[in-house]
This record gives C-alpha cells, structure tokens and sequence, in this order.
C-alpha cells in the first residue's frame, strides 16, 4: 500500500533523528538539550519526507539522502526556534517553545548550532552530487531567510500586494519544500531538467499549502485546526484573505476593515466574526481557493513531466492531494 510506503520511510527519518540526538555531546547542556528537546516534539517531518520521496522517484535506495533528509530538518527547526523568537509566540506543537522554555539567548545559540549542524549532515551527501546539494541548500537557506524578513516587512507595509505576499510565501514556505524534493532527486542520481521538474512540483505546492493554512485559520474549526480560530485577524496578520478583501471592497467596508484592524482594544472573537463576515460578503475564501487550485493544477503538470517511478510518482500526488484537503 502506498500508505505503507510512506510510513516505512517516516521511520527511518525517526531513526535517524533518534540516532542524531543520541551522539550530541552532553554538554554544555543548555546548547544541546535544546536540540534534543525540538526533534523530539515531533511534527509532520514533511521536508525529510519530501527529500526520500523525491530520491525514491529515481532510485529505490535511499541511504545515499538520509543526511540531506536530516540536514533539511535540522534546517527547518532551526528556523523554528528563531521565528518563535521573533514572534514571541509561547507554544510550538503543543509544548512550550525554546525560548519559553530557557530563554532568548539559548535559543538563539542552539539554533546556531542546529544550522552548523544541518551543513554537516548536508556535506555527508555523495561526494559526486554533494557541490550541487549544497548549492542549492545554501541558496535555499538564504531565500527562506528573505522570505522571513518580508514577512516581519509587511507587518508594517501600509500596502502589501497580492503578488508581493505570494513572492514572500514562496521564499518563506515553498523553497524548501521544492529543495527537499530536488534535493532527493539529486542524490537519487537524477538529471538536472528532471530534478527540477520535481523543484517546480515542490514550488506550486508549497505555495498551495500557505494559502490553504490562511483558509484555515479563518474557516476551521478551532479544535480541528489545532490553533486559535482565526488568529491570523486577531494578530493583523496580512493573508491572501485579507489583501484580497481590501482590493475587493468599497469604502465604507474598506473603512470597516481599518478600524478593526487598527483597534487598539477588541474582544477576539468579535472581531474575527466581523472580519469573517466582510470576508464572507465578498467572497474572498473562493479567490483564495481559485488561486490554490491554479498552483496545485500547475504541480500536477510539473509532476505528470517527470520521467520516473510511476508508483513513487503516485505515492507523492497522493501525499500532496491529502494536504491540500486536510483541516489542521
């Protein structure tokens, strides 16, 4: 079953995890226990996923890309406990975050470490593909940080665009969902034009699933999604939504829109439901949907290109056809 195929290749990403955490050094303590205390959170493992997945296409051995598969998760957890930072956010996965935890100071020294860390695994790479691997995650590493500082732009960009949001969700999100799959690719021995079929792949999806996480935020469940209902209203948050719902309105919602979003003392759920009513009359959740679709459709094409395992093919259309209609 193909369900099967996904959960043996999740288990040699927890052995590797585990194998990882067990070699850091004991000390100093509060460098590496901070380490050991995220990769243990668990999470989805998507990008190490996506790193297999994307060698299994082309080769059914994937010893060759398991320190790729550990570097990008070490990478992304890095980015994690800086963003958490940045964000003062107090929980990640349920648990308290790094610097919640310890402090900021720890958190940012462990997540030095982490990234120090993910170019040791990255440099484990086969030595014949290891200079492209490495610049592409060198690459990568740097648009993921531009991504971020967009984001932390736009907290205070009077205008934001629709185009500018989808470039930074694509630098923020998509690259290193398209760079695990390439990267996979290439220690998987694929040819370049092939292997960026699958980065393209990567891209388009990676930008469907940022603008299906806005939908949520607004239109889940809170339970089902796993976080506050709609506190991407609550925090201002500038999404695909609310761009759109600005570019839509007329003044006297626009007028509406700005004094909920500029209100110095609300009660939370009133303004979520005021927002979502405006958001509702407008009919921005089908926009937000249509563009979705127009980046998975484009993934479907890039991935119906791709001279490979038709099965293994098939096992990630299915992996990423489940994301896009998932409620958390």
């Amino acid at each position: 079953m193909k369900t099967d195929s996904i959960v043996s290749l999740q288990q040699r990403i927890e052995e590797s995890i585990a194998s990882f955490s067990a070699i850091l050094p004991a000390g100093p303590e509060k460098l590496y226990e901070p380490i050991r205390y995220t990769l243990g959170k668990g999470g989805k493992r998507m990008r190490p996923l996506l790193v297999l997945t994307g060698c299994k296409i082309f080769h059914d051995d994937i010893t060759q890309a398991l320190p790729a598969a550990m570097g990008i998760e070490l990478f992304h957890n890095f980015t994690l406990l800086h963003d958490d930072i940045m964000d003062n956010a107090p929980l990640r996965r349920g648990q308290a975050t790094v610097h919640a935890q310890w402090n900021p100071n720890v958190a940012i020294l462990s997540g030095d470490a982490m990234m120090v860390e993910a170019y040791k695994q990255m440099a484990q790479s086969p030595a014949a593909v290891m200079p492209r691997v490495l610049e592409l995650f060198s690459k990568t590493a740097l648009e993921v940080c531009e991504g971020q500082q967009l984001d932390m732009d736009f907290e205070t960009q009077a205008n934001v665009s629709i185009d500018q949001y989808l470039r930074m969700i694509e630098l923020k999100t998509a690259v290193l969902l398209a760079a695990s799959l390439k990267t996979g690719a290439i220690c998987g021995g694929a040819p370049e034009p092939e292997a960026q079929k699958l980065y393209e792949f990567g891209r388009h999806i990676g930008i469907a699933f940022q603008l299906h996480d806005d939908i949520l935020d607004v239109y889940s469940a809170a339970e089902k999604f796993g976080k506050q209902a709609g506190g991407d209203i609550i925090s201002n948050k500038k999404t695909f939504l609310l761009l759109k719902a600005y570019e839509l309105a007329d003044r006297y919602r626009k007028e509406e829109l700005h004094q909920w979003m500029h209100a110095p003392q609300f009660v939370p759920e009133e303004k979520v439901q005021a927002v979502k009513a405006i958001f509702d009359f407008l009919g921005v959740k089908k926009y937000a949907e249509d563009e979705m679709s127009r980046h998975y459709q484009a993934a479907s094409s890039e991935l119906n290109n791709v001279t490979g395992n038709e099965n293994w093919k098939n096992i990630l259309r299915d992996f990423c056809a489940a994301l896009m209609v998932r409620e958390h």
